[in-house]
């Protein structure tokens, strides 16, 4: 199904933020938080399966980047996200915000290295 293990391993993160937001309570501030990150955490292996289908080398920057910044729209909406005082779901959402940033370190090293060799090839 995945043609690359990060591919997986972002579809995995969006699978685990949604069991996480099913426990959520469904407050008005929840319930917008839950959408948000729930978008977010789908977009990420999405944009990077996009960047995969080697387009051209603009294109595989661009998607890498909005992976990037769909990673990082994660944290932030997992930090916004209220579990009322469930350790348990705590633990569960410190997880997801430690994902979501190495994607986004992972995603930010791709980025460095495609400018590398842009300036390489100079």
């Amino acid at each position: 199904m995945f043609e690359h293990p990060l591919e997986e391993r972002c579809y995995q993160f969006a699978e685990r933020v949604r069991a996480f937001t099913r426990k959520l309570k469904r407050d008005t501030e929840n319930f917008e938080d839950i959408k948000q990150v729930t978008r977010s955490s789908g977009s990420v292996g999405a944009n990077y399966i996009e960047a995969n289908e080697n387009v051209g080398p603009g294109d595989l920057r661009y998607r890498t980047k909005v992976s990037r910044k769909e990673a990082k729209e994660s944290m932030h909406f997992l930090g916004l996200v209220e579990v009322f005082d469930n350790k348990e779901m705590e633990i569960e959402r410190n997880w997801l915000v430690d994902e979501a940033g190495q994607l986004r370190k992972i995603f930010s090293a791709m980025l460095k290295k495609l400018d590398d060799s842009r300036s390489n090839d100079k």
